[in-house]
């Protein structure tokens, strides 16, 4: 075997769990909770990371640049999964925020075998979107050493745009190919080097914490209320109806007639009710204020 790869962190046999072949399905269950509950302490240790991704991923954004994740495998998928949440949860553009896995499309629910171990491939996936200097890359390996990732994230770096590596190993590889290195580090896994358990759900808590506080930052949230979400279903018209509510303290019936008459776009009907302005007046103000309401509102007060 690779000793470079033995020699990982998520490679190594956890002690906790020498024994789990004999083990009962409850003493099992409590093994992966102990060991699930070291997770967020681990993510914790590298908020001072995560910070900087966020600012750079907001700056591609001012720049009119995106944010794109590209792993292999599980990693892959959790890009996928975080890009493909954006545009009901923030009204996002699918352009914006984009998951690229190694393989294409069809890998996200049957392995390709080998599309990881090409560097050239994560570069030419890359190219394919058409990447920019504006854009942030964001490569997502537990080991830190997928050559697809580093492929991607050398050829992003080259180009001069924003580059993160996420990786669960001290010194990784593709932490030496990004100007922001999160490594978090979660231990050995209970199951040995199965990185879709501890690993996974590191990755996919700060993933969460990257998208969702780059769309709070671009004023994609009003209080802790998501006032751009796309109204696209008879949940989310409801779940629409309500924050308008929440916000503007106006029964039902004004506040559902104040969404219609806005073309289904809350902060505008927010904006409409509390301003007790047009639509077009409202659509002035959210523009003036750069999208975020509570400037809009302030300004509707003046």
């Amino acid at each position: 075997m690779d000793r470079e790869l033995v020699s990982l962190t998520t490679e190594s046999r956890n002690e906790l769990s020498m024994e789990i072949d004999t083990a009962s399905a409850g003493e099992i269950l409590r093994i992966f909770n102990e060991e699930d509950q070291k997770v967020a302490l681990a993510v914790k240790e590298v908020t001072a990371d995560i910070e900087k991704a966020v600012e750079q991923v907001v700056q591609s954004f001012k720049q009119g640049g995106r944010l794109i994740y590209i792993g292999a495998g599980t990693s892959g998928r959790l890009g996928v999964l975080d890009a493909v949440e954006c545009p009901p949860t923030f009204s996002t553009d699918p352009e914006l925020v984009q998951g690229i896995i190694a393989g294409g499309e069809r890998a996200f629910t049957k392995a390709v075998e080998g599309a990881e171990d090409k560097p050239e491939l994560g570069e030419a996936d890359l190219k394919e979107i058409g990447l920019t200097a504006n854009d942030t890359v964001i490569g997502i390996a537990a080991s830190g050493r997928t050559p697809y990732v580093i492929g991607a994230l050398k050829y992003a770096r080259a180009l001069g745009a924003g580059t993160v590596a996420l990786s669960c190993n001290k010194g990784s590889l593709i932490g030496k190919e990004a100007e922001i290195n999160i490594e978090v580090i979660v231990g050995p896994e209970v199951l040995t080097g199965s990185t879709r358990l501890k690993s996974a759900t590191a990755h996919k808590m700060i993933l969460n914490m990257i998208s969702t506080s780059s769309m709070i930052l671009m004023g994609k949230a009003y209080e802790n209320l998501m006032v751009d979400v796309h109204v696209s279903n008879h949940k989310l018209k409801e779940r629409a109806i309500g924050i308008i509510q929440k916000i503007t303290k106006a029964d039902r019936e004004k506040a559902e007639k104040a969404l219609t008459e806005s073309d289904l776009q809350v902060k505008i009907a927010i904006i409409m009710i509390t301003a007790d302005v047009s639509k077009a007046e409202a659509q002035r103000l959210l523009a003036e204020a750069g999208g975020y309401v509570r400037k809009a509102i302030q300004l509707s007060s003046k």
